[in-house]
């Protein structure tokens, strides 16, 4: 039997590069050699848009088509909606009584989150709480690994917490899940923070067409102590550059723009200009494959309904399994 990986997104918006380097990538990679579960998290995106649910529906079937674009099989990966597989929220409740509010508060990706939206006087045991729905979400699966980025290590770490304890008092029913970062976890956004997000707008979408990658990439920031383009540039740490490398398949001219760059005998507009014309062509494929299914409502809600219910049988037996355990499988 395969082993099984557990990731998915919140349908909090369009995914983006961002994405793709993180988290997408690894995915196709792994659906030949795992059993996989791709879960779009909408209960847990609620800790963001309680007071505007109606968008999420919306928001799902822009995922699903971005998932198709880039490569993720349904047939072969199980792609589910969260609040369709109740055993989550179930398993949930009882993992609560694992975890101290101190801790939960300790987690440095939830402080983090807190501190970025400006939550600190507005902090709902939702979004408090949003580490331990996380583990159910991993463990409803037994899933042995799980695909995510730097900045979510330590969601992974929680889990893990919550799993040997569970086990360490019902016994060894819950599977501990391993973290996987890919080789690149994090792109810079372009406006020059370090992480691109859909929350501070600075993303280069996988559905974005090409006058709109354009419009983008000419705003992007380069390196701040360059003021003129005779004036020798650094390369290291310059997002523009990070983008070449990762998108331009063309290696001797990312090397030669580099040698130009240090050299203040190139200016950013053509550095630009050339990572404008890698990005569409990376991005061409994706926006192809995306079009024959975007929009086509019956199509993707018929992938949703297979991955959920497949999905179901597999939280349903992990649930008769914990309130075995547990002795409350009366």
């Amino acid at each position: 039997m395969k082993k099984r990986v557990l990731t998915g997104d919140r349908p909090t918006g369009l995914l983006h590069l961002g994405h793709y380097v993180g988290s997408l990538q690894n995915r196709v990679l792994l659906q030949d050699q795992y059993e996989t579960f791709i879960l779009i998290a909408d209960v847990q995106a609620l800790t963001d848009h309680f007071e505007h649910p109606e968008i999420l529906k919306q928001n799902i079937q822009e995922i699903v088509a971005d998932y198709i674009a880039v490569g993720i099989d349904p047939a072969k990966c199980a792609i589910c909606v969260q609040s369709l597989i109740p055993e989550i929220a179930e398993l949930a409740i009882y993992y609560m009584n694992l975890v101290t509010i101190a801790r939960l508060q300790r987690n440095p990706t939830v402080k983090d989150e807190i501190k970025q939206k400006g939550l600190k006087d507005k902090l709902t045991a939702g979004f408090l709480t949003y580490p331990v729905h996380q583990a159910a979400d991993i463990t409803v699966f037994e899933a042995a690994l799980v695909p995510v980025g730097k900045d979510q290590l330590p969601m992974i770490e929680q889990t893990v917490e919550i799993v040997r304890e569970f086990n360490w008092l019902y016994g060894n029913v819950l599977v501990e899940p391993v973290a996987w970062v890919g080789a690149f976890a994090r792109l810079p956004g372009i406006d020059g923070h370090a992480k691109m997000s859909k929350t501070l707008h600075n993303a280069i979408s996988l559905s974005d067409d090409p006058k709109t990658v354009e419009k983008k990439v000419m705003r992007m920031y380069t390196d701040p102590t360059r003021i003129h383009p005779t004036d020798p540039g650094h390369v290291e740490g310059n997002p523009v550059f990070i983008y070449h490398d990762l998108f331009n398949p063309d290696r001797a001219e990312v090397d030669e723009l580099k040698t130009r760059y240090k050299a203040g005998k190139v200016g950013d507009v053509e550095v630009k200009q050339k990572l404008v014309k890698a990005l569409n062509q990376f991005l061409n494929p994706i926006r192809e494959r995306r079009s024959k299914i975007a929009g086509d409502e019956k199509q993707i809600n018929a992938i949703l309904m297979n991955g959920t219910y497949r999905a179901r049988v597999v939280a349903q037996e992990t649930l008769q399994k914990v309130r075995k355990a547990m002795q409350i499988d009366y």
